[in-house]
């Protein structure tokens, strides 16, 4: 790891503030990445900004009835908060389904949607990689890549990103609240959020250099039975092959995304007319380029979403 500086941050608009003034900055909350990522050099930052003494860890009930989560909020906090439990209950399974119980007491709701691509070209510096050092290639392609994106893909970049917890925020609409270091805010739909990689894998969230999440806003709950399905390696620790998150309604329509699959979570509304799994399938994965070792996700897609859809009708 190499030598850095730190800071802790007194407020929001500072720590975004200290961000744009100072190059090479980072800002750290629980570190559950970023720390592995130093230890690797991918990521080489001059000055750690710590922002957890900020008072961004309350999750807020809104005016239309929905809830805002301060950045800070840790995972198991999160999934374990009873109005989550009970009224966005897919968010709650998407967090526990993610990492380990030690992971999530650390890792934090900005910090969950921030996680960079646990592409293993990434993470092996020995291999070229433009997510990591751009022009030098993408190892992925023509590699194993079985764990990587059929859709959204490039000729640059075929990482996926690895958040369950984005996959049900990407369901429920969610928002992100932003502040820059001039204090100016703004709300991100996450539908907006996550960029596919394009000619430039190496720009990834849809923010500002010096811009600080703040919050992550859901609107007002949906009725219906919640499910959130990740088909994996191992039964715990593992990242998806294949999620499915949905809200099934009592005629068999809902609404579904997935992780696994793309650069960023999944969801293609025109799909959710459909109730039968192989058509919500065949829309949802429109496109889909796979490769050597992946040729098996779209039938995995269109199985998971049937079992998902057959216990919503027990």
């Amino acid at each position: 790891m190499k030598a850095f500086t730190y800071e802790r941050a007194a407020s929001p608009a500072g720590a975004a503030a200290a961000l744009a003034g100072t190059p090479g900055a980072r800002l750290i909350a629980g570190g559950t990445n970023l720390l592995d990522l130093m230890k690797l050099q991918i990521e080489t930052p001059t000055h750690l900004i710590d922002i957890n003494r900020l008072k961004l860890d309350q999750v807020e009930t809104v005016a239309d009835g929905g809830l805002r989560i301060g950045a800070l909020v840790r995972n198991t906090d999160l999934a374990a908060h009873p109005r989550v439990r009970q009224d966005y209950a897919v968010l709650s399974r998407a967090l526990l389904a993610g990492a380990s119980g030690q992971l999530r007491n650390k890792a934090t709701t900005a910090g969950n949607l921030l996680q960079r691509t646990r592409c293993p070209y990434f993470y092996d510096t020995a291999q070229p990689c433009n997510k990591r050092q751009p022009g030098s290639g993408c190892s992925a392609i023509g590699g194993f890549d079985r764990n990587l994106a059929i859709l959204a893909t490039s000729d640059q970049c075929i990482a996926t990103h690895p958040s369950d917890m984005a996959v049900a925020m990407r369901l429920l609409d969610a928002t992100v609240e932003t502040v820059r270091g001039d204090g100016a805010r703004r709300t991100i739909p996450m539908a907006d959020f996550h960029r596919p990689p394009g000619s430039t894998p190496v720009v990834e969230p849809a923010l500002a250099r010096d811009a600080l999440i703040t919050s992550v806003r859901l609107p007002a709950p949906i009725g219906g039975k919640h499910f959130y399905r990740k088909v994996r390696d191992r039964a715990s620790y593992a990242f998806a092959l294949v999620s499915v998150a949905a809200v099934v309604q009592p005629d068999g329509r809902g609404r579904f995304a997935y992780g696994g699959l793309a650069p960023q979570p999944w969801r293609v509304e025109a799909a959710e007319a459909q109730s039968d799994a192989g058509a919500i399938a065949r829309i949802t994965l429109a496109g889909a380029r796979t490769g050597g070792h992946n040729a098996f996700k779209p039938l995995l897609v269109e199985r998971t979403l049937a079992s998902v859809l057959a216990e919503s009708r027990t």
